[in-house]
């Protein structure tokens, strides 16, 4: 067994099987299941549990969890849409009424959780092992606790007052304080946290599945699903949502489920990579890659001024793209084939300036053009510059086995954005944070529509057959990390392991994508182990610097793993900026 960590060599194993996540604890669980003999969907759906547990502060049982899986036998990708709805109660016109067009933190952002439905989903279709079996370990932290990192304090000291306060309207979150705080003050670095309701409810759902064990495997699953949505457990869900002035009804969880899609893809050279759809900024790292395929990025010299230039500029069309057309594809009509047409693309490659910046964010283009041959109407969209934070929650999970089947997700939704639910031990989604009010843009708020989601896993095929997932939390910087450790890998023939520990840059030239989505112009933000010259340079071309720590969260946490087909080996990397390993054999 090799086991590695943050270093600038990579986890290398033989054929065999590997994980890399955003916590060691995770890891440990998918490595654990791998060893008994499941495949990758059966770790990865263990290593998401356990980053419900083990990071309340970016991820819920209760949250999202957008899933990729490639199924070596079908020799198929499918995406599985761990993303919520609005309930069916909700309305702009509610909102104006009610919260003078504002979207209140807490329950009133509440879509239907969606997380227990995706892990359960891709368990049942596409993995081998029963809830109880991958859920052990996550029940297991849950019950008897874990030694708190000084990553997950330091969280609940940033959110302690947003736990307790609803933006100064008085203590309304004290079931996450409950939990997390100790007489009002944070659990500190090494202190054991036990989650005995998040516990209770692993243990209720594995009591469902064994009842219903004579049913079969997939069934018995199901009705473990069934009892979240459907049973006593939405009834208490229903209950405290409303209870806090929430939305949510039975009609809404009953009525809800993710779906199994065919993922958009894109060729980049000899790789076809694939994210998840429109109603995620997935394509904004599909939408960047095809701008860059035709450009000789290698000879500019990796990250010199030319060549951060050129993907920044690159990354901010494919973002002005995101803000034009991108939105729940049930409600909107996305341009997906025109979007990510390699014509298109060079029209967009076209326009990029390599001596100067643009300055605000760019017009977006016309890719009706090349879906349906006729010009489009979207309207142009400019924002008014304003001022906030970049949030940056969420984890990831990567997984390949010793079948050649793989495993990429991105779970999200902390304490930070909703009161835990008592007795349940999860946060409810709060990812109604990433809808707009405005009713011409195509992510506005409407009933039983999903927001646009920032969690975006990635899997890429190099010359037909399994070559990487990968992925990172970071919000809206996602993408744009990801494609930087793409380009790393196979532009400049990096390990995953470099790819992920090179300095990163990031842009901010566009409408945030979470509540009230700050328009930071021209920002850019650039990890300080960038060398001044490149900076001068940078700066010589008109963009607004802000240099970041060296190894910033805030540029995301990127784990992936390359598999090898010619050495015979897979290659593991996880990023240092935050608690992410890799483990494998």
């Amino acid at each position: 067994m090799a086991i590695g960590i943050n270093t600038h060599r990579p986890l290398i194993t033989g054929v065999s099987h590997i994980a890399s996540t955003g916590h060691y604890l995770a890891t440990a669980a998918a490595y654990r299941i791998l060893e008994q003999g499941g495949n990758a969907t059966d770790a990865g759906v263990a290593a998401g549990l356990v980053l419900n547990v083990v990071l309340p502060q970016y991820t819920s049982f209760g949250g999202v969890a957008p899933i990729i899986i490639y199924d070596k036998t079908s020799n198929q990708t499918k995406s599985i849409s761990g993303l919520g709805r609005w309930p069916k109660s909700a309305s702009v016109e509610y909102f104006a009424k009610h919260h003078n067009s504002e979207l209140p933190a807490g329950v009133l952002r509440t879509v239907t959780p969606s997380a227990a439905d995706a892990w359960m989903t891709a368990l049942k279709t596409f993995g081998t092992m029963t809830f109880e079996e991958v859920v052990r370990p996550a029940w297991e932290l849950a019950e008897n606790g874990f030694p708190i990192p000084s990553s997950l304090h330091n969280a609940l000291v940033k959110e302690g007052d947003k736990l307790v306060h609803d933006e100064g309207e008085g203590v309304l979150w004290s079931t996450s304080m409950d939990v997390f705080f100790s007489n009002g003050v944070a659990l500190q670095t090494g202190q054991v946290l036990v989650q005995k309701d998040l516990a209770h409810t692993f243990r209720r759902l594995i009591e469902v599945e064994k009842a219903s064990q004579g049913l079969g495997r997939e069934e018995a699953i199901q009705s473990a699903r069934d009892y979240f949505y459907k049973g006593q457990m939405a009834e208490e869900m229903v209950a405290f949502s409303q209870s806090q002035g929430g939305l949510m009804s039975m009609d809404d969880l009953q009525d809800f489920s993710v779906e199994i899609e065919t993922p958009p893809s894109i060729s980049y050279k000899d790789c076809e990579v694939y994210s998840c759809g429109p109603w995620c900024q997935g394509p904004v790292t599909l939408q960047t890659l095809k701008i860059l395929e035709t450009t000789d990025l290698a000879s500019m010299g990796h990250n010199s001024a030319a060549y951060l230039h050129t993907v920044v500029e690159a990354l901010k069309l494919a973002f002005s793209d995101r803000h034009h057309f991108y939105g729940d594809p049930d409600f909107v009509n996305v341009p997906m084939e025109g979007l990510l047409s390699s014509d298109y693309a060079q029209l967009r490659a076209s326009m990029i300036d390599h001596n100067h910046a643009a300055q605000e964010m760019p017009a977006p283009g016309d890719p009706w053009k090349y879906e349906s041959g006729k010009a489009g109407t979207a309207a142009i969209k400019k924002p008014k510059e304003m001022a906030g934070g970049l949030p940056a929650d969420t984890s990831y999970i990567s997984v390949v086995d010793k079948w050649g089947n793989a495993f990429s997700g991105t779970p999200s939704d902390g304490i930070g954005g909703g009161p835990t639910v008592p007795g349940l031990g999860f946060v409810m989604s709060p990812r109604g944070s990433q809808s707009w009010l405005d009713e011409e843009h195509p992510s506005c708020l409407a009933a039983g529509k999903r927001p646009r989601l920032t969690p975006t896993p990635a899997m890429a095929f190099r010359n037909g057959r399994l070559w990487m997932p990968f992925g990172t939390p970071g919000g809206d910087v996602q993408c744009q990390s990801m494609v930087q450790l793409f380009l790393n890998v196979s532009e400049f023939g990096m390990s995953v392991q470099q790819a992920i520990e090179a300095p990163r840059i990031s842009t901010w030239n566009f409408p945030n994508s979470f509540w009230p989505h700050a328009y930071n112009k021209n920002l850019i933000g650039i990890e300080g182990r960038i060398n001044a010259d490149t900076l001068s340079k940078l700066s010589s071309m008109g963009h607004e610097l802000d240099v970041w720590d060296d190894w910033t969260p805030r540029m995301g946490a990127l784990c992936a793993i390359e598999v090898d087909h010619e050495r015979g080996a897979l290659f593991g990397g996880a990023d240092l900026r935050r608690d992410g390993y890799a483990i494998g054999r």
